[in-house]
Parts: C-alpha cells; sequence; structure tokens
C-alpha cells in the first residue's frame, strides 16, 4: 500500500509546485524556461507519476497477477522524482548543463516502470481492452522518454539532434500526451465508467470500441512518425485518426454516465466532464491539424487548446480518479479486517465531501476561463487573470482534502500505534 500512496502524495506535491509556478512564472525570479518546467512539472509530476503508482496498484488486480517486483517500484518513484525535481529546478534556474543527466534519471525511472508492469502484464493472456491500452502506452513511454534525453542534450549541444528541434518536439508531445496519457486513461475508463456507473456497455458502444482501439493507436504512431520526419501526410493522417478515436471515446463515456444507475460522487462529477472537454477538443483541433499538422503551436491540438486537453481531459479524469483511488487504498489498509466486527467508515466517509463539492466548482470555473482566454475570446481583466487562481484554489483544496484522508487514517493511527507499543514496553 505504501506504493501506490507514495506515488500519489508525491504527484499531488508536484501539482502543487507545478501550480505555484504557472502563477509566478512571469516573475523576474525564475528562466525564461519556466513554462517549459511549468508542463513538466504537470504532465510527469503529477500525470506520469499517478499513473505509475495507479498502474502498480491495479494491473495485478485487474489482471489477476502479482506484481513482478515491488522493489523496482520503489526504485521507480525515487528516479522520477529526483530526476523531475532536479529537472524543473534547473530550467527554472535557467541552468541547461544539468538536463541531460537529470532527463536521464527520468528515463531510467520510466523504463524500470516500463519493465516491471510489463513482467506483470506478461502473466495475464489474454489481454482485454484495457491490458491492451497498457501495452500501447508503456511502447510510448519507451520511446518518449528516450526522445526527452536527446532534447535535454540538444539544449546543451544543439548539434547533436539528428533532426530539427521543432520536429523533435513534435513527435515527443505526441507521443507523451497521445500516446503514454491518453492511451492509459482511455484503458481505465473503459474498466472504471462501467464499474462506478453500473452502467455495463452495450453493442453500439463495443463497436465504438474497437473502432477507437483500431484506429487511435496507429493515429499516435503516424503522428508522431510524420512530426518526427517532417511528412505532412502521414502526420495529417495520424492527427485524424487520433482524433476520430478521441470521439469515439468521448461518446461511450457519455452514454454510459448518461446510464448510471447509482449516485454521483465526486469521480462520476468529474469523469462527466470528459466528454464535453473531448468533444470540444476534438472540433477545436481537426481543422488545425488537416491545414497544419507540422505547425509548431498545433502540438497539442488546436493553438490554445493546452487547458482544455490537459485540464480539461486529464485533469479532470485523474482527479476523479483519485477521489476514490487514494480513500480506497486507505481504507482497505486500515479498515478492511475490522469489517463485520466493528462500525467501519465507507470509503466515500474519509474525504470531506464539501470540500469535493467546492474544488470541483473552483476547477471547472478556472479552466473554463484558461480556455477561453488562451481561446483568444475577450474578457474582462479581473475575469481574464481569475483562471488560474481558480485552478490553483482548486487544486489546494483537492490535496489537502486527500492528504487529509492519508493524514487521519493511514498516518495518525499508525503514529499512535507505534507510541502505545512503545509505552507498552
Amino acid at each position: 500500500m505504501r506504493l501506490p500512496l507514495g506515488h500519489f502524495v508525491v504527484a499531488l506535491g508536484a501539482l502543487c509546485v507545478a501550480v505555484l509556478v504557472g502563477l509566478l512564472r512571469g516573475d523576474t525570479l525564475f528562466a525564461p524556461a519556466a513554462g517549459l518546467a511549468h508542463v513538466h512539472l504537470v504532465l510527469v509530476g503529477w500525470v506520469c507519476l499517478t499513473i505509475a503508482g495507479a498502474m502498480t496498484q491495479f494491473v495485478p488486480v485487474w489482471s489477476g497477477v502479482r506484481l513482478h517486483s515491488t522493489r523496482l517500484a520503489g526504485v521507480q518513484l525515487a528516479l522520477l522524482a529526483g530526476g523531475l525535481a532536479g529537472f524543473a529546478a534547473a530550467l527554472l534556474a535557467g541552468a541547461f548543463a544539468p538536463l541531460p543527466a537529470f532527463a536521464a534519471a527520468m528515463l531510467l525511472g520510466f523504463w524500470i516502470f516500463v519493465y516491471n508492469i510489463a513482467r506483470t502484464l506478461a502473466r495475464a493472456r489474454p489481454f482485454d481492452v484495457t491490458e491492451r491500452h497498457f501495452a500501447y502506452a508503456l511502447a510510448s513511454f519507451l520511446a518518449v522518454s528516450a526522445l526527452g534525453v536527446s532534447l535535454a542534450a540538444g539544449f546543451t549541444r544543439p548539434d547533436f539532434l539528428p533532426v530539427s528541434r521543432v520536429a523533435l518536439r513534435g513527435s515527443h508531445v505526441a507521443l507523451a500526451l497521445f500516446g503514454a496519457v491518453l492511451c492509459t486513461v482511455f484503458g481505465a475508463l473503459y474498466q472504471l465508467v462501467p464499474m462506478f456507473a453500473q452502467s455495463d456497455l452495450d453493442a453500439f458502444d463495443r463497436r465504438l470500441q474497437r473502432l477507437e482501439e483500431t484506429v487511435y493507436p496507429l493515429g499516435v504512431a503516424l503522428l508522431a512518425m510524420g512530426r518526427l520526419v517532417g511528412i505532412a501526410p502521414l502526420a495529417r493522417l495520424g492527427g485524424l485518426l487520433v482524433v476520430g478515436g478521441v470521439l469515439a471515446v468521448a461518446v461511450v463515456l457519455a452514454r454510459r454516465l448518461a446510464d448510471a444507475t447509482v449516485s454521483w460522487g465526486p469521480m462520476l462529477r468529474r469523469y462527466a466532464v470528459l466528454p464535453v472537454a473531448m468533444g470540444a477538443w476534438a472540433a477545436w483541433t481537426l481543422p488545425v491539424w488537416l491545414a497544419r499538422p507540422l505547425a509548431y503551436d498545433a502540438a497539442v491540438g488546436a493553438p490554445g487548446s493546452f487547458s482544455l486537453l490537459v485540464l480539461g481531459v486529464v485533469g479532470f479524469v485523474v482527479l476523479g480518479t483519485l477521489y476514490h483511488v487514494v480513500p480506497f487504498i486507505v481504507w482497505v489498509h486500515r479498515y478492511s479486517d475490522r469489517l463485520g466486527f466493528e462500525a467501519v467508515p465507507t470509503i466515500d466517509d474519509l474525504y470531506v465531501a464539501r470540500v469535493a463539492h467546492v474544488d470541483f466548482a473552483l476547477l471547472l470555473a478556472g479552466t473554463a476561463l484558461l480556455v477561453l482566454v488562451t481561446g483568444g475570446v475577450a474578457l474582462p481583466a479581473p475575469l481574464s487573470r481569475a483562471g488560474d487562481a481558480l485552478v490553483a484554489g482548486g487544486v489546494a483544496l483537492a490535496a489537502a482534502n486527500l492528504l487529509l484522508v492519508v493524514c487521519r487514517h493511514a498516518v495518525a493511527p499508525a503514529v499512535s500505534a507505534r507510541f502505545g507499543s512503545l509505552a507498552s514496553e
């Protein structure tokens, strides 16, 4: 239990630092590369560390096999956290010389993670739809970390890069966001949404699922390759397939959530944002990728769509999942063996529901404002600056709510028991 919780706690800490850097990145204290540090703190520190912790915990559960090595999972956390901390600090200070070393530490951490989960998945046959998506994601993690080291080396040795920096960056972004992150997200959602909405996929949903699984991974590969070698038609076809896959998942999620037969908690409320955000991103991005698939400002979709995709899709699914996963792990560790012998709280009793309502409202409003501002909509000055503050407030409340679960129900009882045993001795 300590390993996934350790990943989640470090990831929440990285998110809080990322929000702080996002608020202050225009300050003269930070180097011009602060924006790059902010992106890596969000995607590597928050999203990828959460993915690593979640796969460590739940791949064995979903696949019905034992984790290959808990020791390797601990090593991956140390390498990823240490490498990211050094990488972000170097970017914020404008010191580029140590970047390759810190990027290499993250590469080693990701490759250990991939090896550990791949060895675990290898025992599960045949693969279901979730396991296949995880396999696609693991392959993307291998490639994107290797490209990341090349990009880091290019800061100090531009002649080291075999292709242009723009091409390498475009491929890196495609593999990172659409391969490693969204393949994991889609695979998990195919399990989590039907499970927690108590709404099974019907025949139409399964046809869409098969369509997405056919076109989406191929689209990611074509988009990344087309950008890397500078072939616009190849990248255009890949982008078209990626958008189609995203739309297929959005329709499946919307249909399952509409048929939910249970009350809506923090998890499902956050998941409900996903179909809307995914549909809006796809409609906004498709014409841009058809016209300019290799453009520098279209790496994550239409210019200005970063907040819509990263906060509106990835952010809400990660926070929604954490609102179940963190209390679930703590509940199993603290209360499962006492069930039936005494009154125990439910999983939803471990966090403060009112705080969850407030952080959801703040994040939703903040994300909407950031999308409008980055999309070029003219807003009054106070509103144009309020998006970052609202997101920061929502993140702080969500992190505090989840960390309080750990402190009150896992750390505090353990410390109390330890001191009690010392006193009896």
